[in-house]
Order: structure tokens, then sequence, then C-alpha cells
């Protein structure tokens, strides 16, 4: 993997984290649960896919993008403050990329799963645990929506980051073709 920010980790960044915006300003990132949350959200994964596929780097600039965009629109007070709407987004895509590249050498697919779980996790813990620290929910509350919101996006996570990784790297064809995007010709 190149180091530094390149022009191929800025387009993806960007693309990754438009989409990221997408999601969240159109509310299609947002699926409506009966918890305490209100919705569950899938606008952590441009964060987690960015982070496996192009570093920490990249996944911590798609965090930043989704953490902004998260204050921007914010409708209720938790996430009018930037300590809680942004500053744990940074991490979503950093956690994950640790995790893919602790146990890519084990198993490719378990790696972007248990990366997306993680990323996922990361997401909700971070931003629970900041609102709790910061005086908008208790802990049981926090728990709760934890457990009920929480293990659901996690799982939605890592259906689609394997899905859409796998499939960006070309994980499973013969050969050894792999995809242009996937800078592992």
């Amino acid at each position: 993997m190149e180091k530094g920010l390149t022009v191929r980790r800025i387009v993806i960044a960007g693309v990754l984290g438009a989409i990221a915006i997408l999601l969240g300003v159109t509310r299609l990132g947002y699926i409506p649960v009966p918890t305490a949350a209100g919705n569950a959200t899938i606008l952590h994964i441009p964060a987690v896919i960015g982070g496996i596929m192009e570093g920490w780097g990249v996944g911590m600039i798609i965090g930043l993008i989704f953490g902004v965009s998260s204050f921007l629109n914010a409708t209720v007070p938790l996430f009018k403050d930037p300590l809680v709407a942004i500053l744990p987004r940074l991490f979503i895509g950093v956690t994950a990329y640790l995790t893919y590249v602790g146990l890519k050498n084990v198993n490719q697919y378990v790696a972007i799963g248990v990366a997306g779980f993680v990323g996922s996790m990361t997401n909700t813990l971070l931003v629970l645990g900041m609102a709790v620290i910061r005086g908008y929910m208790a802990a049981g509350v926090a728990a709760t929506v934890a457990i009920t919101s929480g293990l659901p996006e996690a799982i939605v996570s890592v259906i689609v980051t394997l899905a859409v990784v796998a499939a960006w790297k070309k994980l499973g064809t013969s050969g050894k073709q792999k995809s242009k995007i996937s800078g592992d010709l």
C-alpha cells in the first residue's frame, strides 16, 4: 500500500464522503426503528469501507465528513454538539482499518466482516459514550440504544461492507486479475 495521501485516496475519500452526505441529506441512511434512538443508521459504512480499502487516514477523512454532515443537519441537541456529532466519527475508519490489517492474513472475508462490525460498534459506543459524558442521556438509556440499534447496525455493516469490499477487491475470482480500482494489480 502506498504511503501518504495520494490523488487516488483523495478521490476515494471524496466519493465515499459524498455517499455519506447523500445518505444523510436524503435520509436514506436512516432506518426508522421503534427504539429510544428512533433511527438505525448506515451512514458510518462509507467510513468503514474507506478505512479498509485505503487506510486509516482515508477512513478518518470520511468519518470527519460524516460527522460534520451529521452536525450540520442535526435536529436534536445531542448532535448539535461537535464532541458528540464529529469527534467519535473520526475513529470509525481507523478502527476498521486496524482490525482489517490485524486479521487479513488469517482470512480476507473474516477480516472484512470483523472490521465492518468493529467500525460500526466504534460509532455506536463512542457516540453514546460521549452523549453520556456530556449529559445528553443516562448510561442505562445509552446501553439500551447500543443493544437495540447498535447491534443491528453492526450486522448490516458486516453484510454491506463484505459485499462492497469483496466486489471491489474481486475476492473469490480465479486468476490474478483484480479490480483496476483496488490498487492490487
